[in-house]
């Protein structure tokens, strides 16, 4: 994988607009002291989910446990819980004006149940606070615990989201603590479990993979029941991060969506920009609509 700096395309390049609907996102965010996935991770479409009104609520702190070579959210030793935050995020939501929910976490290894009975809070007290809300879950893949994912999807969650994020081959250096069949048995245990809960996947391109190896991954996807999927484009955070091995055209982003349709899945969602929650509201009702 070659470190050398490629000059970003024009169809990356976007301007922000910065307005009402934009600042009373980030004042709640505020004033209920949240974290997002959206601020954290560097997101290149946090001014655009502001600005309609959404968020992605990042619970269980702002440190991860684990170190990914893709990603800007800090990594370390995380402080313990805060028992207010699923609370906190119902509240938020609330105020928001939110009907479709997006919850994820930073990964906890730290902690026994890897956060799910967090994350299971977090679910219950949105559904409390808001009559009729559908919430999205991404999560970590706590470990390959069954009884972890058990008590998620007791929480009822609509969408259960987990990324591959890669292809095996690139597992050990951009998600070196990561196991590719373990990610893919957290999938196939959703539909096991709970039959009723989409599952949905997504994975970066231009970490370096090859044509036949992401065609093996969505393969691999729809064998373990999972029907929703979003594929972007992986961009570099800094310096410190992988570098980018090449930018893939927007043409060939929609390619890899009609295949992917025509593999089986029901909603994908594909571009240069397209993240994990984008359009996440849409894609779920897309979904059911196809389903």
């Amino acid at each position: 994988m070659t470190d050398r700096i490629l000059p970003k395309p024009p169809w990356l390049k976007r301007r922000l607009s910065l307005g009402p609907a934009f600042l009373s996102v980030v004042s709640h965010l505020r004033e209920t002291r949240l974290h997002t996935v959206c601020e954290e991770a560097l997101c290149p479409n946090r001014a655009e989910c502001f600005s309609a009104g959404t968020a992605t609520f990042l619970i269980m702190g702002d440190v991860c446990t684990r170190n990914c070579g893709f990603c800007a959210v800090a990594h370390g030793r995380p402080g313990p819980l805060d028992p207010d935050e699923p609370a906190r995020v119902a509240e938020a939501a609330h105020r928001m004006g939110l009907k479709y929910v997006v919850i994820t976490s930073v990964t906890r290894d730290d902690l026994p149940d890897g956060g799910a009975s967090h994350f299971a809070r977090a679910i219950t007290e949105v559904k409390k606070a808001i009559p009729g809300a559908k919430v999205e879950v991404l999560v970590p893949d706590f470990g390959g615990s069954r009884s972890s994912l058990e008590v998620v999807l007791e929480a009822g969650p609509d969408v259960l989201n987990h990324n591959v994020e890669t292809v095996p081959r690139l597992y050990p250096i951009v998600r070196p603590r990561a196991d590719y069949s373990r990610s893919l048995e957290l999938l196939a245990k959703v539909k096991e479990i709970s039959p009723q809960v989409a599952t949905k996947s997504g994975l970066m391109l231009g970490l370096g993979e090859d044509e036949g190896e992401v065609e093996g991954v969505l393969e691999d996807l729809v064998a373990a029941g999972c029907r929703i999927l979003t594929l972007g484009q992986y961009l570099r955070p800094s310096k410190a991060h992988l570098p980018v091995a090449r930018y893939v055209s927007p043409e060939e982003f929609e390619e890899w969506r009609k295949k992917a349709l025509e593999m089986g899945f029901q909603k994908v969602a594909s571009g240069p920009l397209v993240r994990s929650s984008y359009q996440a509201h849409e894609m779920f009702n897309q979904s059911v609509e196809r389903g």
